[in-house]
């Protein structure tokens, strides 16, 4: 198992919009760390037995953002586990102290396009089930949460093969152990 002592931490989170590619990356490291892992969306759909897209529907997004302030919390202050948290849970202040205090963070950034193409038929994403095209919501969301994804420890590009971007991430963390 992986020593987070050596970093001052007590838990690994993955962070970037939705489509980066977190919960694969997340589940990937977690087993070569020999972590538990933690995808923050799905905890939520596992307290509410509801979808993310039910939730938004039936309550709205404030009650969603209360919900997922509370469940980020609980899993940022767990030790020896890697978390993918929402795309959108960045944007709270409660979570970023959180995350500052406890996490080592990795932002996965993938260009603007590459999201759109994965997501083009996504249909479990509240916020991109609008009449607005997928590119200006992705984009606006990007805007509003930007600089808060730079302030990661890490920021790793997530366009291309997810085991260059696995292994950027464990080199980056073996330097820790020397």
């Amino acid at each position: 198992m992986y020593d987070l002592s050596m970093i001052k931490r007590k838990n690994i989170c993955i962070m970037g919009l939705m489509g980066s590619g977190k919960s694969v990356i997340g589940k990937d490291l977690s087993k070569y760390l020999n972590f538990a892992f933690y995808d923050t969306d799905k905890e939520i759909e596992l307290t509410t037995k509801k979808s993310i897209n039910e939730i938004f529907k039936e309550y709205g997004e404030l009650y969603f953002r209360n919900l997922e302030e509370r469940i980020c919390i609980k899993l940022l202050n767990k030790n020896n586990c890697v978390i993918s948290l929402g795309g959108g849970s960045i944007a709270n202040k409660e979570i970023r102290k959180s995350i500052k205090r406890n996490s080592y963070s990795i932002y996965l950034q993938v260009k603007l396009n590459n999201l759109v193409n994965r997501l083009k038929s996504s249909k479990k994403r509240p916020l991109l089930n609008k009449d607005e095209s997928k590119k200006e919501i992705l984009k606006k969301l990007y805007e509003d949460r930007q600089q808060f994804y730079e302030k990661a420890n890490l920021i790793v590009n997530n366009d291309s093969d997810k085991i260059n971007v696995l292994d950027k991430i464990k080199f980056e963390l073996n330097s820790y152990e020397k």
